[in-house]
């Protein structure tokens, strides 16, 4: 800190004075006060009293590369000399933007050739909708316009986002919501699975599909939108067979399939992206987070031969679009954060080394603690679920927050780890080690040990 920096209590005072935090209890943090955050190295953070936090959340599970790459600084610095800014918009381009569009595509599933920047996965997510609704529009079935989604689901924040997402608590703020969207069950077989194998609940899932589709009318369903795993619902995998189940139903009903790959794209999964790791051949796709390792906001929309094919033999404009869409020095640094990928082998280092690594650690050394009752995942991203009674699953009432009780715990004992619901959720950097794995695991171990004590 130099010695112009502000302290902590008055960093805090400002923070409760002027600044609205998201998804937060502004009353309640502003009496608190706000945690402040100074620097970051690897996987580590340091708040401004000192304390070393192991970031299992790796930001918002976007910081891939891990903090402090230098390499990344670097490319944004030299960008911001030659060409700060300028829009894609009217007929113009620059080189990033196009090596950014060409670099995605070559790593994106099926033939997603075609790529529509962004700067958030909630505004992907926005422009999916639109351009969905759009090329039936042009196909000449303007009805065919309903998305269904799932409960549970997080696709965002914006009102399109928070639409198409599932969440009770987000439905309840800003209505009335976008219209023409339906919700399903979600695939969480321990949860919801009851005397269900888990193969029998993912076509059970699966053919919920199917049967809303009958419902609203298959001429009238445009898309089917899904993350290929549920990350903020608390990391839900599903049952092996529920994705091929659901690509069935959307080609036997000519519906297109979207992939929400923000959280499961660039590595997370121990592959490029979710949809190769569940065999997912979707229409479109959206990413954000880990395209810049979260070091400048950006966003990009995949899309399909089928869809953009459509477009560009469309004779008239696509009215879409944001201000820094292909933003010159956040395309530098994405590109940039790619080729680090590839010369480090972080894919192969996370499908074959780190992940397997990972996912073993947390099944053998946290599987058996009296509050899991059940450990999902893949690659470097997992979901445990905390449970009253891990013999018949009972889940703790409502008057027991066990997740905040467990998460402030991690706070303060040197790791983040997010709470959902009762589920606690993991998604460190993929550069972390095996040592580093084995401390984030002895600190999750120390905060479950103190969690039970709190609800004894």
């Amino acid at each position: 800190m130099s010695e112009t920096s502000l302290n902590t209590q008055q960093v805090q005072q400002l923070d409760a004075e002027h600044h609205l935090h998201p998804f937060t209890n502004s009353g309640a943090l502003n009496k608190k006060g706000a945690r402040v955050i100074e620097k970051a190295q690897g996987v580590y953070l340091w708040d401004s009293e000192g304390n070393k936090l192991l970031d299992g959340m790796a930001g918002l599970w976007c910081v891939n590369m891990g903090y402090g790459r230098k390499e990344l600084a670097d490319v944004a610095y030299q960008q911001m000399q030659e060409l700060p800014y300028y829009n894609t918009f009217f007929q113009t381009t620059h080189e990033n933007a196009a090596q950014l569009a060409k670099e995605i595509a070559s790593i994106t599933p099926h033939d997603l050739n075609r790529i529509f920047f962004a700067n958030s996965g909630s505004e992907a997510i926005d422009t999916i909708l639109r351009l969905v609704r759009h090329y039936w529009a042009i196909e000449g079935k303007p009805y065919r316009n309903i998305i269904i989604s799932r409960e549970n689901a997080y696709h965002g924040s914006t009102l399109a986002g928070a639409s198409l997402g599932g969440m009770g608590g987000m439905h309840a703020q800003g209505m009335p919501l976008v219209p023409g969207i339906e919700h399903i069950r979600q695939p969480y077989w321990y949860g919801e699975g009851g005397d269900m194998s888990e193969e029998e609940f993912g076509m059970a899932c699966a053919q919920a599909l199917e049967e809303r589709i009958l419902k609203v009318g298959p001429d009238n369903v445009a898309a089917f939108i899904g993350e290929p795993i549920q990350g903020a619902g608390g990391v839900i995998v599903p049952p092996a067979n529920y994705w091929a189940e659901i690509q069935k139903i959307c080609h036997k009903y000519d519906i297109l399939l979207v992939a929400d790959e923000v959280i499961c794209g660039f590595g997370r999964t121990g592959k490029w992206f979710g949809s190769d790791t569940l065999n997912i051949k979707p229409d479109i796709i959206s990413m954000a987070k880990g395209l810049s390792s979260g070091y400048l906001p950006i966003a990009a929309v995949a899309v399909g031969n089928r869809i953009s094919d459509a477009l560009i033999a469309h004779d008239d404009d696509f009215n879409h679009g944001y201000t820094y869409s292909g933003h010159p020095v956040s395309a530098a640094v994405a590109l940039e954060n790619i080729r680090l990928m590839k010369k480090e082998n972080i894919i192969e280092y996370v499908g074959n080394d780190i992940g397997p690594y990972f996912q073993n650690a947390l099944r053998e050394r946290l599987g058996n603690h009296p509050l899991v009752g059940n450990i999902v995942g893949t690659g470097l991203i997992a979901g445990i679920a905390l449970v009253k009674n891990k013999e018949t699953k009972e889940f703790f009432a409502d008057d027991i927050d066990i997740g905040t009780i467990c998460r402030d715990h991690c706070f303060e004992n040197g790791l983040i780890m997010r709470a959902t619901g009762s589920r606690m959720v993991l998604s460190p950097p993929l550069v972390i080690s095996r040592d580093e794995v084995d401390e984030l695991i002895d600190k999750a171990l120390l905060c479950f040990d103190l969690t039970l004590k709190s609800v004894s």
